[in-house]
């Protein structure tokens, strides 16, 4: 009861008052008898007010719903359920302690409770670190009509949640990439240039199909354009290749590129092990540190995942040399490598070209690094209004300028790139895989 005990505000403003009419009275000594009688009536109501508080019958219960894994970077929902077990109309004031990595302030609610009252409160947290984060107890601190005295309920005991790659982006395009409202989210329908020898079935000609396909004899017995429908290729192979040195430190809304390339890593698997394909992992920095290859077996997002959430990143140089090496070592047959990675200049881009093209050379390579977006807005947005101003803003312009002539570089060598800013990582990578498979190109 000790620890549980605590003094509302109303207290001390009570107490205050009685302390100025004491005072009162050394002036006026009519007013001291009238004092010493509201000290003894604010010590019973007090007294009262505890024994009410802390009566056994008085319970309020809490719960604190989530998902089983939150999700990297996505507003996570958190539920807090609050139930008076009681007989009395209490004022509740509920404290739902967040993890240090959150760097929350404003987890406190309050509200009232009738008899028997169930209420919830709905809000959402947004982990920008992958990880173990320890939720605290859910503190409940209730009171009566009367509202001198407070007592504390731990509604909630601390437990341990963990922070995986974003599984609600990998539902959402799941979902987004089957239904035909999948243009809404950025979702691109790619027209078919090629076709595989599966025949599928015969379907009326609508406008972009491939004029080639046109069933002739269903055409003449159907007095209308039929074309044959053919399946694409499947079980072909799908990597992403994740650089985790220094270049992919840098910062954007809380989360370091590296992490959104871990997002759309495990949304691009997902996609690909859909569409019947086969999906990998390549990590490295200084040298190769994750290796799971290519299957298409039901586990393979699970392996993935697991891995992705392990990942950290690491202050040291990318060796594309043993990148390379390791490829050409585990990755067997003509495959479409997803690499993400990020240059901030010409040297950067030229000193790994020889191994980019080597990769090219034996698969499909597609390099995606990032635009920085806090640079071009600012490019966009700011004034020019003195000599210091046009400095700062030619070195933005010229930094921008850079990004787009590696991209240009890049295409000219005959390897595919995208240059994406970091909020459209994962859908810009599902519309560049759908783009390749749909041209036949792997």
């Amino acid at each position: 009861m000790y620890r549980n005990f605590f003094l509302s505000t109303r207290f001390f403003l009570v107490a205050g008052i009685l302390i100025l009419a004491c005072m009162a009275s050394y002036v006026l000594p009519l007013f001291f008898p009238i004092a010493k009688l509201a000290i003894v009536v604010f010590a019973v109501a007090v007294l009262a007010d505890a024994l009410v508080v802390f009566n056994p019958a008085v319970k309020v219960l809490g719960k604190r719903t989530m998902a089983p894994v939150l999700s990297l970077g996505d507003e996570n929902p958190v539920t807090l359920t609050l139930t008076n077990a009681s007989a009395l109309y209490l004022s509740v004031i509920a404290i739902d302690e967040m993890p240090k990595e959150l760097q929350l302030r404003n987890t406190q609610h309050t509200l009232t409770l009738k008899s028997k009252e169930t209420r919830e409160i709905a809000y959402t947290i947004r982990p920008t670190v992958r990880g173990l984060y320890n939720f605290g107890s859910v503190m409940v601190f209730i009171h009566t009509r009367l509202g001198l005295v407070k007592r504390r309920i731990e509604a909630q005991a601390s437990g341990n949640m963990a922070v995986y790659p974003s599984i609600i982006q990998m539902k959402k395009y799941e979902l987004k990439m089957f239904i035909k409202t999948a243009r809404e989210f950025g979702v691109k329908k790619v027209r078919r240039i090629g076709h595989s020898y599966e025949f599928e079935h015969i379907k009326p000609y609508t406008r972009g199909d491939d004029y080639r396909s046109i069933n002739w004899k269903a055409t003449g017995r159907t007095a209308q354009l039929m074309v044959n429908q053919y399946e694409d290729e499947k079980s072909q192979q799908v990597y992403c290749l994740i650089d985790k040195s220094r270049v992919m430190h840098m910062p954007f809304e809380g989360m370091s590129l590296f992490d959104y390339a871990v997002n759309a890593s495990l949304v691009i698997s997902n996609i690909v092990l859909a569409k019947q394909d086969k999906a990998g992992l390549i990590t490295f920095a200084e040298r190769t540190k994750s290796v799971l290859k290519a299957e298409r077996s039901k586990v393979q997002l699970k392996k993935i995942l697991e891995n992705l959430y392990n990942e950290e990143e690491k202050p040291v140089e990318a060796n594309y040399e043993n990148l390379y090496l390791t490829v050409n070592k585990y990755v067997k047959g003509r495959s479409l490598l997803l690499l993400y990675t990020n240059f901030e200049s010409t040297y950067a881009l030229q000193r790994v070209l020889p191994q980019l093209q080597k990769l090219n050379a034996h698969h499909l390579l597609v390099v995606v690094f990032f635009e920085n977006t806090e640079v071009s807005q600012y490019t966009r947005n700011n004034k020019v209004e003195n000599l210091e101003d046009v400095y700062t803003h030619i070195l933005a312009e010229d930094y921008t300028l850079t990004k787009v002539q590696l991209a240009q570089t890049l295409r000219q060598m005959g390897i595919h790139c995208m240059l994406t800013k970091p909020e459209n990582l994962t859908v810009n990578s599902i519309n560049k895989y759908l783009e390749l498979k749909a041209r036949g190109m792997i």
